[in-house]
């Protein structure tokens, strides 16, 4: 097949989880497109995914990057069978008028709010005080696309909205040529470019969140350019600040960056037949926040889910797409759906604005948009102002990356991996770098009684088959989905890519015991204990690394359906660790993991001397991991979750059971009150609490001052007072993005608030050499002191005073101070 012009979207960005359930479920007839009633898809989706994890989530896809609810249970059985649901919410057969969203009309100024263009995004700041004013881009942009689609017909808009169908194309999405626009190929995954060769597959995103450095999570993006592992972890704030910089950066490249999966898809099992129950604050505060983020960084796309939100399915869901997104959000570019998401033709009225890849089921040759999106528009059923819209957004969102400008050709088969055209480009360039770094900035030292960092040990000896290249190859599974028989470097499922090559930590390490003329030893079997305790007698150190995986619901691992079944290391490596702790006491444990780990069978051990916490390396996992055991990198990543001592610690379990037919309840009860937030309010003490992090350098906090900022832009200083007289934000377009223009600062609202003891607000991050003093600024805006208010559905200062916090993690506070009146 020859080169195509196709203009590139990369689904990598979220925090949400899309969930792809194993369960099969029946598919009504073609005849239903016409009917407003929901077809839920029986093929589990391709589409990669990029979630939150939480500190708890027992699943890949448990918990989303915008701070989801997580659940853990380590019982062997899945029983925490819930309610069901009567049916989807649905819109009915009738006339629907349109007015376009309005832009928000301020005018923002420089120097706080500059205009930018999304391929010259402002530099990265460890304390952002910029917001990049994309409007003039955007505008000119509506403005080419309104143009060009002026003169088309009816089909022509509705092809534009509409894949050509399940691999029908070179990329996993395709949306055909109409007349001068070329259409889209719309590609996986979060990590690196999939299906192809010669492509770089970079740390998790989980991993880049533990650097909690806005630098790396930037040029990982423009590099580049939820099930848990996928997503940037348990804290909304972290989330989406790991969401903006890469964003930023993807685009930056000159690629449409597409937020997903909104919003609540928090589990695998059942992912198409399960409502997430979510009340209006938690929703606000927790869950949209990070998708908020990727509209102020200028995200082209945003991807529904595949679950229901609070009883209708979220690509069908007038108040998450219309009203969150599009209204209050002051959305500018398209929302797609996730593979076989869309579950009728009048989801084009609550705000989809793209069917992906077009068919209703994979390969079936009938679609909910196409020919009935036509004949819709033709009865009036849909007004013919919002298949303008639909199209308008989609090709805006092309102009708005310049990809009318002599756009290089794709140069992706994801359909016939043997096909030349895969190895046509190399697109890895001085990539590992990267890779490496964030790898080793990404890994947290969780325990170190001083063994760490190695000095020239006269001999060692690493245990376990995590530390082991894999046995056939890197990619031994397709989509990774198997039992990994080397190091852990990604989950599975269509968040993966194909590695190109994967250093293993017994590869790096010996590299390194050649310059230090170490004696190495391994015993990479994990289930003979008795040799593996007996391998270790006598040697300077014993490293054992273990791992656990998790991935996309369509592939199922030892009996882990997506979802983990427990919460404890695979191959049974709890009891390897202390098989080697037995007879060696200096054990020093790795583990490569999707998410947190119960460790309470070894934590203690006196002879498990230290617990380094690699997360998923990508590439050059092994060079990462023996960049920290070396001192090479001085750790500095902090947990982006929270590690608890029992799985049902944590304030929401994994929902399973149903029959094929029922659709599962899945009400979100802990609220506000994910992750350490509810640690902290009923009084639980963690095993490691998010945010914490050793070092092998001890830092001191000390002169904490506070000033207010006064506005440098006067524009809206009207809504700066209401505010501050304890008003909430308007009822308007763009209304929650409007006003709001690695020491951690959390915030303490007044009990009368309703809020979690401690919320994390801000993060920097600043490199110190010893005996060095330097200073650190944490800007805070008026949206981070605000709660939701669900009776005027606006942003309010809470009544009562504000305090808040700084310090190493969420319970290691060493200054306060109060936020001036």
């Amino acid at each position: 097949m020859a080169p195509r012009s196709l203009s590139f979207v990369l689904l990598l960005v979220s925090y949400a989880v899309a969930s792809n359930s194993s369960a099969t479920i029946s598919t009504a007839s073609a005849s239903a497109f016409n009917s407003s009633t929901p077809v839920a898809s029986s093929t589990s989706s391709m589409v990669g995914t990029s979630s939150m994890s939480s500190a708890s989530s027992m699943s890949s896809a448990n918990m989303s990057t915008s701070g989801v609810a997580t659940s853990a249970s380590t019982t062997s059985s899945m029983t925490s069978y819930l309610a069901t649901e009567t049916g989807p919410l649905t819109l009915p057969i009738s006339h629907y008028s349109f007015a376009p969203f309005p832009t928000p009309t301020l005018a923002p100024e420089p120097p706080i709010f500059p205009a930018t263009d999304p391929l010259y995004p402002p530099p990265v700041s460890a304390d952002p005080v910029i917001v990049p004013d994309f409007a003039p881009a955007w505008a000119a942009a509506y403005t080419k696309a309104m143009s060009m689609i002026s003169n088309f017909t009816v089909q022509q808009k509705v092809d534009i909205t509409t894949g050509a169908g399940w691999a029908n194309g070179l990329c996993v999405g395709n949306t055909p040529p109409v007349g001068s626009f070329p259409g889209l190929c719309l590609q996986d995954s979060p990590l690196g470019v999939r299906d192809t060769d010669l492509v770089t597959s970079f740390p998790a995103g989980i991993t880049t969140a533990s650097t909690w450095n806005r630098a790396l999570m930037r040029a990982r993006g423009l590099a580049m350019g939820g099930r848990n592992w996928e997503g940037f972890g348990a804290d909304p704030f972290l989330t989406g600040e790991a969401a903006y910089e890469t964003i930023l950066g993807l685009q930056a490249g000159g690629v449409q960056a597409t937020a997903k999966h909104y919003i609540n898809n928090e589990q695998e099992w059942k992912r198409t037949q399960e409502s997430s129950n979510v009340d209006d604050r938690t929703q606000h505060e927790i869950y949209a926040h990070p998708f908020m983020r990727s509209v102020m960084a200028g995200v082209s796309s945003v991807m529904c889910s595949y679950n229901l939100v609070n009883d209708t399915y979220a690509c069908n869901n007038n108040k998450t797409l219309n009203d969150i997104m599009k209204r209050e959000f002051g959305f500018q570019g398209f929302i797609q759906s996730d593979w076989a998401a869309t579950m009728n033709t009048l989801s084009a009225v609550a705000g989809l604005d793209m069917t992906m890849p077009g068919d209703v089921t994979f390969s079936s040759g009938t679609s909910y948009f196409g020919q009935n999106l036509t004949d819709f528009v033709m009865n009036g059923t849909i007004s013919m102002q919002r298949l303008d819209d639909m199209a308008t957004r989609i090709v805006a969102a092309w102009y708005f990356l310049h990809q009318d400008e002599g756009y290089p050709n794709v140069t992706v088969s994801s359909f016939n991996f043997y096909n030349p055209l895969n190895q046509e480009v190399n697109a890895q360039s001085d990539h590992y770098l990267i890779v490496r770094e964030i790898g080793a900035a990404g890994t947290v030292l969780l325990k170190n009684e001083g063994v760490l960092p190695l000095h020239k040990p006269r001999s060692i000896i690493l245990v376990g088959s995590d530390a082991a290249s894999p046995v056939t190859g890197p990619n031994e599974y397709s989509d990774q989905g198997g039992d990994p028989s080397g190091i852990l470097a990604v989950g599975w499922g269509s968040g993966t890519n194909n590695f190109t090559y994967l250093i293993s930590p017994y590869e790096a390490i010996q590299a390194r015991a050649r310059v230090d003329q170490t004696s190495v030893f391994w015993n990479f079997n994990d289930w003979n204990l008795a040799k593996a305790g007996n391998s270790v007698i006598g040697m300077e150190a014993a490293i054992v690394f273990v791992n656990s995986d998790s991935g996309e619901g369509y592939i199922t691992v030892d009996g882990n359906a997506g979802d983990r079944k427990n919460l404890t290391a695979w191959h049974q490596g709890d009891q390897l660790i202390l098989a080697v702790a037995a007879q060696n006491n200096n054990t020093i444990v790795v583990t490569n993991s999707v998410g947190p780990l119960i460790i309470e069978p070894w934590v203690d051990h006196p002879n498990v001397t230290a617990i380094v916490w690699a997360n998923l390396g990508g590439n050059e996992a092994g060079n990462a991991i023996t960049d920290i055991l070396y001192g090479a990198w001085n750790p500095s990543g902090k947990l982006p979750y929270t590690i608890a001592k029992s799985p049902m610690d944590y304030p929401a379990q994994l929902v399973t059971g149903g029959t094929p037919a029922d659709i599962l309840s899945i009400n979100y009860t802990e609220g506000l009150f994910i992750d350490y937030r509810w640690f902290d309010a009923q009084n639980i003490t963690p095993r490691y609490e998010f945010g914490f992090g050793l070092s092998y350098t001890t830092f001191e906090y000390s002169n904490l001052a506070i000033a207010k900022i006064y506005p440098a832009d006067y524009a809206q200083m009207d809504l700066v007072q209401n505010w501050e007289d304890g008003g909430a934000t308007p009822i308007v377009e763009g209304s929650t993005t409007a006003l709001w223009s690695i020491p951690q600062l959390y915030i303490h609202h007044p009990p009368s608030a309703g809020e979690p003891p401690s919320v994390l607000k801000g993060f920097t991050n600043v490199e110190v050499s010893p005996g060095q003093t330097t200073s650190v600024s944490i800007t805070l805006s008026r949206y981070d002191l605000s709660i939701w208010d669900v009776v005027r559905q606006g942003w309010a200062k809470p009544g009562g005073t504000i305090t808040f916090s700084v310090g190493a993690s969420s319970r290691d506070f060493r200054l306060s101070g109060t936020v001036p009146s």
